[in-house]
């Protein structure tokens, strides 16, 4: 990846004004077709996948730039826009904010029985993606927003955001089919934040021993775990609303142990995907398979590799002109093409004006 940073992304109370949003509807769709008949549909998911795009798309659709309601309000313009679409399209959207994100595998199955399709890999793909995100990257932030857009070839990504209670700020996470060559090592195509967390990366490179390591011990008998487990020392996080060792409940612990023991993982991505094992079943594994076979789960926030724009102060580095241009070429070009109200397109180029400059 090219260029790390962050992006600030305060949570902003209420909803996208009903104007604006009436607005937004028509824009994105148009754009994702000059895209699609130009470019191709995986072009479309290269485009939501990539955090630079996704922010200046939204910013083009009139959104605060920094507020985390671009995240919900451009995915949930974009599924209302491609609505009716989606077979001559060949692009579906699923899921959403809050409940709507609840029916994603009943919307990814109803799309694929239209088309024909298997709907299992994607389902499967859209569940441990959320499940790494709320459990395996354990960095305080907790999933309200997941959109899942996918082709009639299966190629899919992700959008998916957390929201921190402590620090009111949002975090988005970007997935691409076409660079998950694995659900548990390293699998994202960017994240953006607000600030590095304490974080429990157990998706990490580096977090490969200590995934095994966990893997196996799943595969104990519960009193294996549990009897090393009392024995670790004080886990005291600066961030306290960090799953800590002192909020891991023995008996609840030992219930979802019993679990895959009968089941018996092959390894850290069939362990992940058991019901029942979140967040702190995982650190209870990992620190315990530290203790017993010496493994250390990364530290390391995934968001240092994410991408953002830069500021125009310098901070968090200086704005990266060169994608900053393609991502506004790429955009101007999609308004030229788009059949849509010449008052609507004229206020879009007013606001790409503005965001170019």
């Amino acid at each position: 990846m090219s260029r790390t940073g962050f992006a600030h992304l305060p949570l902003h109370n209420g909803k996208a004004p009903r104007y604006l949003f009436e607005g937004m509807v028509p824009l994105s769709r148009e754009i994702v077709i000059f895209l699609a008949t130009e470019f191709g549909r995986e072009e479309v998911l290269r485009r939501l996948s990539d955090p630079y795009w996704f922010q200046a798309f939204g910013c083009v659709l009139g959104f605060d730039w920094h507020s985390s309601g671009l995240t919900t309000t451009v995915c949930g313009a974009l599924k209302e826009g491609l609505r009716g679409l989606e077979s001559d399209l060949g692009i579906y959207v699923a899921g959403g904010k809050g409940a709507a994100s609840r029916k994603t595998p009943a919307e990814i199955t109803a799309a694929c029985e239209r088309i024909g399709r298997d709907p299992q890999p994607l389902v499967y793909a859209s569940r441990i993606s959320a499940k790494v995100d709320n459990s395996a990257v354990q960095d305080g932030y907790q999933l309200y927003h997941h959109s899942f857009v996918f082709t009639t070839h299966g190629q899919w990504c992700i959008v998916q955001q957390g929201m921190s209670d402590a620090t009111a700020m949002a975090r988005r996470y970007h997935w691409l089919s076409d660079n998950v060559a694995s659900y548990v090592s390293e699998p994202h195509a960017a994240i953006c934040c607000d600030a590095p967390a304490e974080t429990l990366n157990l998706v990490a490179a580096e977090s490969a021993a200590v995934r095994s390591a966990s893997a196996s011990l799943a595969t104990q008998k519960p009193e294996v775990t549990l009897q090393a487990f009392t024995h670790l020392p004080l886990l005291d996080m600066p961030r306290r609303h960090e799953v800590a060792a002192c909020d891991i409940d023995p008996k609840y612990l030992r219930k979802i142990l019993l679990r895959t023991y009968e089941t018996a993982p092959a390894d850290f991505e069939s362990l992940l995907s058991i019901e029942g094992v979140g967040a702190k079943t995982l650190r209870a594994l990992a620190l315990t398979s530290e203790l017993i076979y010496g493994t250390r789960a990364s530290q390391r926030d995934p968001a240092r590799y994410s991408f953002a724009h830069g500021g125009k102060d310098g901070t968090p580095y200086p704005v990266d002109r060169t994608t900053y241009d393609k991502t506004i070429e790429v955009m101007r070009n999609a308004l030229n093409r788009a059949k849509i109200d010449r008052s609507e397109k004229v206020r879009a180029f007013r606001r790409l004006a503005e965001f170019a400059g």
